[in-house]
């Protein structure tokens, strides 16, 4: 706490009513309600849920209308709620070659198994302001059909089972799995910790390091093998039963990225995979995870390791945005005394430095 300064409670009080007052916004306006939010701002909402690490969409709503619509704010407000939300255990792995899908899309086979299923998606609009939204408008029911109850096998199995990319990681069901949201971080790190820290990273952040390793800053050469979004089904194992109990069902994308590896001396040639997994409708995201996933991999594939995509410390250490907001902002509480500090240092060796240009000039002065 600043004891210095002085009558800083009562401001920050009548700060707390201006901003429960902007927030609010003209009476005259309807209030924004949480179905609203949840219904309307859909993306919005799936990746504060993401990033915040709670699947909640009431939650997540709220904490958007009670941020203002700063995103990074509603992460930081989910988070700090889930902090004191009890722990009972942990829940069965989700099967995602299970999902019930309603977007499906493979840019590296045409006709896959299943088919391509284009879904709710912005890939192809034009991106023009739409000036019937602004009065209501009431879309079309699009066209509907039977659930198709074709397997929609992934493509990355399709490739392994002629060998040509390499095998997914056994599972096992004993080796612990760490956890970020209740131990701290540290390097080197396993994957399963790599994967926890990019699903609550910064998408933006994200986003800009998977761009960089596909520009050459980075050994990144991708085909997206397969996004997938549709509702799986999440089971407890119940002691008690002996058995998993479904719980529900949640939304979930899924990316899988194919990569280009040349082999080893040890390894034939093979893809190899970039995974990225999020709740919701979060293509941006996950795509982003996977790209970034397969870089931060350059050490266990004997890569060269040069670029900040692939510095595991770097991508890690920087990408949770609740983090790095809190260091940048905390650059707006008050810094009187080590201002004061520098200031006086600052001043003291600008005073030492005009003596010693004067010095030169007063000898010159005495030898003439």
């Amino acid at each position: 706490m600043y004891v210095a300064v002085k009558g800083g409670e009562r401001a920050i009080e009548n700060a707390h009513r201006l901003l429960a007052h902007e927030r609010r916004g003209d009476r005259d306006v309807p209030e924004l309600s949480l179905p609203q939010i949840s219904e309307q701002l859909t993306l919005g909402v799936d990746r504060v849920m993401t990033e915040g690490s709670l699947y909640d969409r009431e939650l997540a709503a709220l904490a958007i209308k009670q941020a203002r619509g700063d995103m990074i704010e509603a992460i930081f407000l989910v988070r700090a709620f889930r902090a004191t939300l009890p722990r009972f255990g942990a829940t069965e792995p989700v099967d995602t070659g299970a999902m019930q899908v309603r977007r499906r899309i493979s840019s590296t086979f045409k006709d896959i198994p299943g088919g391509q299923i284009l879904g709710p998606t912005f890939d192809y609009t034009h991106r023009l302001l739409d000036p019937q939204l602004a009065d209501g408008f009431l879309p079309e029911t699009p066209a509907t059909g039977e659930a198709s109850s074709a397997a929609t096998p992934r493509v990355t199995d399709i490739l392994g089972r002629d060998g040509l990319i390499e095998p997914s990681p056994a599972s096992d069901a004993d080796t612990p799995v760490g956890d970020l949201t209740r131990e701290p971080l540290s390097f080197p790190a396993d994957r399963d910790l790599r994967l926890q820290n990019l699903a609550r990273a910064d998408e933006g952040f994200l986003l800009a390091l998977g761009y960089s390793s596909q520009r050459g800053y980075g050994r990144n050469h991708p085909f997206a093998g397969e996004i997938r979004f549709g509702e799986v089904e999440v089971g407890f194992f119940a002691e008690d039963a002996g058995f998993a109990v479904p719980l529900g069902s949640i939304e979930l994308t899924e990316c899988q990225m194919v990569n280009q590896f040349k082999g080893s001396a040890t390894e034939a040639p093979c893809f190899t995979r970039g995974y990225g997994l999020a709740f919701g409708q979060s293509e941006r995201k996950t795509m982003s995870m996977a790209l970034v996933d397969r870089t931060l991999r350059a050490r266990e594939l004997g890569e060269e390791v040069k670029a900040p995509a692939q510095d595991e410390e770097f991508v890690m250490s920087h990408s949770d945005n609740v983090q790095a907001t809190g260091f940048v902002e905390h650059l707006k509480l008050p810094h009187y005394v080590d201002f004061q500090s520098e200031l006086g240092l600052l001043r003291k060796l600008r005073k030492e430095f005009a003596e010693a240009a004067e010095a030169p000039s007063e000898m010159k002065e005495a030898a003439e």
